[in-house]
């Protein structure tokens, strides 16, 4: 059951990512009097937001799971064993700083893909 509730989530946010996906290539035929070169810049344009968009929304959502998991399992940790907050509290922090990094780090790719490729 538990699977089958991961399954319906993944296949609604691919369908989310789809169904925002669709304005970028809503785009007209090209007119016979526009280059080639220009149809190809105005496609690869298009490419660029897509990965862009599906670069952040990937980091953004596993670091979002990835946290939330961090933290239950922090805060199961702590009601165990009240004595270790301190410790438990320093590796979580310490372990949601890398996550937090990795979505930064994820944003700058994107940001390189937009203004550099």
């Amino acid at each position: 059951m538990n699977m089958l509730k991961k399954i319906l989530v993944l296949a609604g946010a691919m369908a989310l990512t789809l169904a925002l996906a669709v304005p970028a290539f809503a785009a007209g035929a090209p007119d016979a009097a526009e280059p080639a070169a220009q149809t190809q810049e105005d496609s690869s344009t298009g490419f660029k937001a897509i990965a862009a968009g599906l670069a952040v929304g990937l980091a953004a959502a596993g670091g979002a799971v990835a946290m939330g998991l961090a933290t239950a399992k922090s805060t199961e940790s702590i009601s165990r064993q009240p004595e270790a907050e301190g410790k438990i509290r320093t590796t979580l922090m310490l372990g949601l700083v890398f996550i937090e990094t990795a979505i930064i780090y994820a944003l700058l790719v994107v940001i390189l893909i937009i203004f550099v490729l």
